[in-house]
């Protein structure tokens, strides 16, 4: 697939929204240190997810293998969080938001796999899934942080 069709895709892509019926925000309900460590992890994950655009419009599969694979691995919170911090967040937390971190890291890997096999069509394909995730769990669960959502 050329730049140019790649990069026509990404755009189409980026504009997709998932629509899901929000719960009750969870940065609201977590102490200010474990909200912190959680806003530090989507904040990587979120520089992360622009280097990959950046990567995939210029065909450099390296770069998005590199990132997908760091977002996969990046658990700033579980390396960071004392065992009863730990406590605190398994109380909190609703497993359907465990549920789609687990998925949205899955995607990661996959993309990761996905460029360093050079398949130009997986990784806009996981990418995009990885964008939808982001926005249906903000939807979801961090309405607090993004009220829009609520609109």
């Amino acid at each position: 697939m050329n730049r140019i069709m790649m990069f026509i895709l990404l755009v189409t892509v980026t504009g997709i929204q998932a629509e899901t019926k929000p719960e009750k925000a969870i940065g609201s309900q977590l102490p200010d240190a474990i909200r912190s460590l959680l806003i530090e992890e989507m904040q990587a994950i979120n520089t992360g997810m622009s280097k990959i655009l950046t990567g995939l419009v210029s065909a450099d599969y390296e770069l998005v293998a590199q990132q997908a694979q760091a977002i996969h691995d990046s658990f700033i919170m579980a390396q960071k969080m004392t065992d009863e911090q730990r406590q605190v967040l398994k109380k909190t937390l609703p497993t359907a938001f465990i549920e789609k971190d687990k998925a949205f890291h899955q995607l990661s890997a996959q993309l990761a796999e996905a460029a360093r096999a050079g398949n130009s069509q997986q990784q806009l394909q996981y990418f995009q899934s990885m964008q939808s995730a982001c926005v249906a769990c903000h939807q979801q669960h961090a309405t607090d942080r993004f009220p829009d959502f609520l609109q």
